[in-house]
């Protein structure tokens, strides 16, 4: 089973998540701290826990999620991952991020998962899902044990992920969210990029990007 902590981070309010399990290994999944007190607040409760950073891990390659890339970089000396189908956004990062008070540099991915379906750390293993529509490269984490997954700026409670910057596209994040994460299960909690996490089951019946598919005649299973 993994453990999972969450920090609001930057002026997007994005959601950093550290992962870990009973081995102690542990991911940074979004590294989005770009502030002095947020790289501190971060680092303290890695190293109060006790926890072995092992990998940083982005859904998407938006400069909100990858500000702190640089810092924990030089601070953990731990590789960081995505998918190289983002490499159009990323690329821009810094320089994107630069109009909202965001100080880094761009920095390199040493672990591409555009051709990836699985990554491990202690004992758990990660389903790496494909979930373009945010942006061409977007990607989910699911651990298919806990039920757990991270799913970015795809799906959030109750909304979804923004489809007018570039890369989106409506059609296609829509077309993740029905044939790739809901029919994982209604009993999946899942934890986004923006905002609280919430479980596929709420989604199926709250969400109303997705009811009104649903109510076409699309299925999926509620259960929780």
């Amino acid at each position: 089973m993994i453990n999972v902590a969450r920090f609001v981070f930057n002026p997007f309010k994005e959601n950093t998540y550290v992962v870990w399990d009973q081995t102690q290994e542990c991911v940074i999944i979004d590294p989005g701290n770009n502030f002095d007190q947020e790289n501190e607040s971060l680092v303290n409760f890695i190293n109060n826990k006790g926890l072995k950073p092992v990998a940083m891990l982005a859904t998407h390659g938006h400069y909100d999620h990858v500000c702190g890339v640089g810092f924990l970089k030089k601070t953990f000396g731990i590789p960081f991952g995505m998918s190289g189908n983002d490499q159009d956004v990323f690329s821009t990062a810094a320089f994107d991020g630069a109009r909202y008070r965001f100080k880094f540099k761009n920095e390199s991915y040493e672990l591409d998962f555009s051709n990836q379906s699985t990554f491990r750390f202690g004992n758990t293993e990660f389903q790496i899902i494909p979930t373009p529509g945010h942006t061409v490269g977007h990607v989910c984490y699911f651990d298919p044990v806990s039920k757990i997954m991270f799913t970015g700026d795809t799906l959030f409670k109750e909304s979804i992920g923004r489809t007018d910057l570039r890369g989106g596209d409506y059609e296609a994040i829509m077309d993740s969210i029905l044939t790739k994460l809901l029919p994982l299960g209604g009993d999946v909690v899942f934890y986004s990029g923006h905002g609280p996490e919430s479980t596929i089951s709420h989604e199926a019946m709250y969400n109303p990007f997705i009811t009104e598919v649903l109510q076409g005649g699309f299925n999926v299973n509620t259960e929780e």
